[in-house]
């Protein structure tokens, strides 16, 4: 049996009607950290090691399937061929299997839960992408 590769940040992307309006509400009142700028997709800090996501027409501009309701859930790990493989040998239908993605600078594959929501698991290989704090790091 295959062992499980990490999780180490969590990305949920929304799709955004106008960003520049979805902005100034992240960033001016509810006080979020734009910690990526990715041209038509802004990522918030929520919290931890979780972001929040906005892309203006999802699904259009990104290389990536349609996403059922336009959501699509981030998983960014470390692995992501690691995770390709172990969600084979679990029998797991792939969507894409991982692919570099030039535009948005990740690495990246695509699966389906059983609800139909796309679920990416990627890198960032952009260095302004900020890494993951261990809880061992911070005395937990």
């Amino acid at each position: 049996m295959n062992k499980r590769p990490p999780i180490e940040q969590q990305v949920t992307f929304l799709h955004a009607r106008d960003l520049v309006e979805t902005a100034v509400f992240y960033e001016n009142i509810l006080g979020l950290e734009l910690v990526l700028d990715q041209g038509i997709c802004h990522i918030y800090a929520s919290g931890g090691d979780a972001y929040l996501g906005f892309c203006q027409t999802l699904g259009q501009h990104m290389d990536a399937p349609p996403a059922t309701n336009h959501i699509m859930l981030t998983l960014v790990t470390p692995d992501v061929d690691g995770w390709h493989d172990y969600l084979v040998g679990q029998g797991v239908t792939i969507e894409k299997p991982p692919t570099l993605n030039e535009k948005f600078n990740i690495y990246q594959c695509f699966v389906r839960d059983p609800n139909g929501y796309l679920i990416e698991i990627q890198t960032f290989l952009d260095p302004a992408w900020p890494k993951t704090v261990r809880h061992s790091e911070i005395g937990d």
